[in-house]
């Protein structure tokens, strides 16, 4: 039994007999005690690459034959057009909406258009986050100029190329799908021009389409990355291999801050297959020629952990400091007008207090790297959100440059947040460079569960002030909860003391209250939170819906109209939500028990309305029976992407209502796996109907803001079933039971 001193890992020797017998010497040369605590003071410290190569403006012909202007696309004489995309699939959709965008502005033929993803370039980044990654829902509004200008682009140097080698104007011609077409009908293909366009100078400021031209975008599309997922050629992060890699199983740490105090090495090593037993900052992590090896390996360590100031961790111990944070709630996100004496100043008053657990994010794809320091040059792959971060994070934890690191972004099994995080890169790479090998790291399921990275469990307490014909005029709300900001590693909360994070979707809430005051008060019980699916939006979104139908129930109003009386100053939020009750059929004869619940969010720069149509059995079961939903997230792309992501975000939102919750004992996670974190099953699916309001407003975001208002729309049919207000997910259905 291999025993660690109370410190943790800093007492483990530098260069132990199982490591050294096979490192390279610019591996030897680093002390692993170096490399192990700079590894722990990188897990959550993001840092910008500080160089990378941007790609040419413009290729010679003769030296590739290949039409390159940018760093966004290229063609090639044979009128292909390859376009290269920086942002994560995750299945959003974006190796397909970047070509779109691109080839919109093109005027490329779409059956001739294919995708790659782009390395790790400053080309690249996110003009959202001033990084290469993928989250928050920024793709598309993110890179709505600058792709889209990025096509133009190329086609003004086709038309001039062709107005050129014609000697005519390059106002008497046109484009379409890939060809450049004169005024008597004559006709170069793209792939044709490509040596002399190449020549020309790239245009500063090129003329972008109006949205009534669009003849790509906007049209249902399938998506480009479909065919290969379906022929199995499709590689995701768990599919990379290379010659002569070692898979890593870990014992992490089963709570954060929690330390390894003793393991039995020698039994990990007599598994047949095991080649190194590695401790690391964030466990101990078993090294194998397959993965069945290294997890029997793993499991025969005995490991016995250290769960130092975590160690009462529960339920309770949660619960009682999102009181402590609510009493402390002094940090103000919104203050207008004045909620004081709601008693002497309202004619009737309503408070109420609703809960959301911590959740994980249940990555049907558990995390996974393949890292390979070879010298002074590393190379991973992985599907990772933030791949720009990656080089720069990644170049301390193997002490080389960022540039020469290299990110090889494969498909993402599921991100929704947690591939943001850089966990699983910095271990892969750290158990690379100690190993002298490349490693493929996964992560188990159960593993994953337990890992941290949780969405924040949340508290708010209400108090409303109503005037004689049940109008609010004052709202109190405090909420608490962890800070995202500071558990990120890259944000500070300011100095107001507000997250903005813990706050979104509530202190910005589209309704016209006179008087309101929403202030937030931190709360740390300690486990790890990240960014989840809506962040924020997920849970403020059922606080404010559900509680506006308490407001309704009060005033005896109908939920959808006490609504619409209130968004006189939302147009957006007032036109889905309408269009969302019309198309469900809202207040017309439903099937016997069944019975509909509303709510309205907007995240992201979309606004989505959704009507949950539910019923609610004898024995409290739950059964949501469809789902109608209207979005207005401006001018679209693929109205196709569009509809699969909300109903992939009901599915996620349902999820976590029905089933989803985090919860400790004794310092520990108590779920692990599939069977005690529940998600949705087929037999359990809603049909979801959705409805895209044309729009000529800039772009929202997609991925995420389907998933807030599924909570608060069930929950409001569940009381319309049931006369039962549920204040707490995930939705307790024993109180639902009829006698």
């Amino acid at each position: 039994m291999r025993t660690l001193e109370a410190g943790g890992l800093a007492a483990t020797p530098d260069t132990p007999s199982d490591v050294t017998s096979d490192i390279t010497p610019a591996v030897a040369s680093a002390s692993r005690r170096s490399l192990l605590k700079g590894g722990a003071a990188l897990s959550l410290s993001f840092v910008l690459p500080l160089g990378g190569a941007r790609l040419a403006a413009a290729q010679p012909a003769a030296a590739t034959n290949t039409f390159a202007p940018n760093a966004w696309l290229r063609i090639t004489p044979d009128n292909r057009v390859t376009v290269l995309c920086g942002s994560a699939e995750m299945g959003q959709g974006v190796l397909t909406a970047i070509p779109m965008m691109v080839a919109e502005e093109l005027d490329a033929d779409w059956a001739l258009v294919s995708v790659e993803q782009a390395p790790v370039d400053q080309a690249y980044n996110n003009p959202m986050f001033g990084m290469q990654a993928t989250g928050g829902s920024t793709t598309v509004r993110a890179h709505w100029e600058p792709v889209r200008k990025a096509g133009a682009a190329a086609r003004q140097m086709l038309v001039t190329a062709a107005a050129q080698r014609w000697g005519v104007a390059a106002t008497t011609l046109r484009t379409e799908r890939g060809q450049v077409i004169g005024p008597n009908g004559k006709k170069a293909t793209y792939g044709s021009l490509v040596a002399d366009a190449a020549k020309l100078p790239v245009p500063e400021k090129p003329t972008l389409k109006a949205r009534k031209d669009f003849r790509i975008m906007g049209k249902p599309t399938r998506r480009l990355d479909s065919a290969a997922k379906i022929n199995g050629t499709a590689k995701f992060g768990i599919d990379a291999q290379v010659d002569g890699m070692l898979v890593a199983v870990m014992a992490r740490a089963p709570i954060a801050g929690a330390k390894p105090k003793a393991f039995d090495e020698a039994k990990a090593k007599a598994v047949t297959g095991v080649r190194k037993v590695i401790a690391i900052p964030s466990g101990v992590a078993v090294l194998a020629d397959g993965y069945w090896a290294a997890k029997q390996g793993r499991d025969a360590l005995g490991i016995e952990w250290d769960l130092g100031t975590q160690a009462d961790l529960s339920v309770e111990k949660v619960s009682a400091l999102l009181d402590q944070g609510l009493q402390s709630a002094n940090a103000v996100a919104r203050d207008e007008g004045s909620v004081k004496d709601l008693a002497t100043t309202s004619a009737r008053q309503i408070s109420a207090q609703y809960d959301v657990p911590y959740l994980a994010h249940a990555c049907m794809e558990p995390m996974n790297c393949l890292a390979w320091v070879r010298g002074d040059e590393v190379t991973i792959w992985a599907g990772t959100q933030s791949q720009g971060p990656a080089q720069g994070i990644l170049g301390q934890v193997a002490q080389v440059t960022p540039a020469k690191v290299k990110v090889n972004t494969l498909l993402l099994g599921g991100g929704f947040g947690r591939r943001f995080a850089p966990d699983f890169t910095i271990d892969a790479t750290l158990l690379s460079k100690l190993s002298g090998s490349p490693v493929k790291l996964i992560y188990t399921r159960e593993d994953d569960m337990a890992a941290g990275y949780y969405r924040p469990a949340s508290r708010v307490r209400f108090e409303a002030g109503l005037d004689e014909r049940g109008r609010p005029m004052a709202l109190r709300a405090e909420v608490a909860g962890p800070s995202i900001m500071a558990a990120s590693g890259f944000m500070k909360i300011p100095e107001n003391g507000v997250d903005s994070m813990a706050v979104e979707g509530l202190a910005d809430h589209p309704y016209a209250i006179p008087n309101q005051r929403v202030a937030y008060g931190r709360a740390e019980p300690g486990p790890q939170v990240w960014f989840w699916r809506s962040v924020g939006h997920s849970q403020n979104a059922f606080f404010i819906e559900s509680f506006i139908d308490e407001l309704a129930q009060t005033a005896k109003a109908d939920p959808l109209k006490y609504r619409v009386a209130l968004l006189d100053k939302q147009p957006r939020a007032r036109q889905v939500l309408e269009l969302a009750a019309s198309k469900a059929g809202w207040g017309k004869p439903l099937p016997k028990g069944h019975h509909h619940g509303l709510a309205v969010a907007e995240s992201f720069g979309t606004f989505v309305a959704e009507v949950a149509e539910v019923s609610v059995g004898e024995d409290g079961a739950i059964r949501v029976h469809k789902v109608t939903a209207a979005v207005d997230c401006g001018q679209t792309v693929n109205p196709q992407t569009i509809a699969r992501q909300i109903e992939g975000a009901v599915v996620y939102g349902l999820s976590a209502a029905l089933y989803g919750r985090i919860s400790f004992k004794d310092g520990k996670v108590e779920q692990s796996n599939f069977h005690d974190y529940p998600v949705l099953r087929m037999n359990e699916m809603p049909k979801v109907e959705v409805h895209i309001v044309a729009s000529d407003e800039a772009p929202g975001g997609i991925g995420e803001p389907g998933t807030p208002p599924i909570a608060p729309a069930v929950a409001n049919a569940i009381f319309a079933a049931t006369g039962k207000r549920l204040r707490q997910l995930p939705f307790d259905t024993a109180s639902l039971k009829r006698a």
